[in-house]
């Protein structure tokens, strides 16, 4: 079962709007891409932490986010499903949006919330690798890194 990290940076907590996502893989490959956004919707927070982060080179429109991450999953696909691994309900929100909350049927959500992340191994991968904090890729593929893993099965 191939595993994929999601992690989103949006524009507030009030009325989130997608900026960017990242998919890290379990077998290492990654998705990164940024949306066209409205600056002024953008918390204070926003501005100072997550814009300096992008890219601002290549937003696409949502629509053709949809496309191209549904590309990227057949790049990826098995014949297994996918299960989609987030740590925060925003990012599970602003994915299913995405879809228009209609998963294609490969596509599994599932929680892993912090109790299955190693905290110090996600510290670890920023240091390590000169990465910042609150890039939707660089979260993504933290995530991955410092994922513990299930105690029982997944289904």
């Amino acid at each position: 079962m191939n595993l994929v990290f999601l992690d989103t940076e949006f524009t507030n907590f009030n009325n989130p709007e997608l900026i960017s996502i990242g998919l890290a893989s379990s077998d290492s490959a990654n998705f990164y891409a940024e949306v066209d956004y409205v600056a002024s919707s953008c918390s204070e927070f926003v501005h100072k932490v997550v814009v300096p982060l992008l890219s601002c080179n290549s937003q696409i429109s949502t629509e053709h986010l949809r496309d191209k991450v549904l590309r990227w999953f057949d790049s990826i696909r098995g014949t297994s499903p996918i299960v989609i691994c987030y740590d925060s309900d925003y990012d599970r929100i602003l994915f299913l949006r995405l879809f228009d909350n209609n998963l294609p049927n490969f596509l599994i959500l599932r929680s892993i919330g912090y109790r299955h992340i190693n905290g110090v191994k996600r510290a670890d991968f920023y240091l390590s690798n000169n990465l910042d904090e609150h890039h939707a890729l660089n979260d993504a593929m933290a995530l991955r890194y410092a994922f513990t893993g299930w105690t029982r099965t997944v289904r």
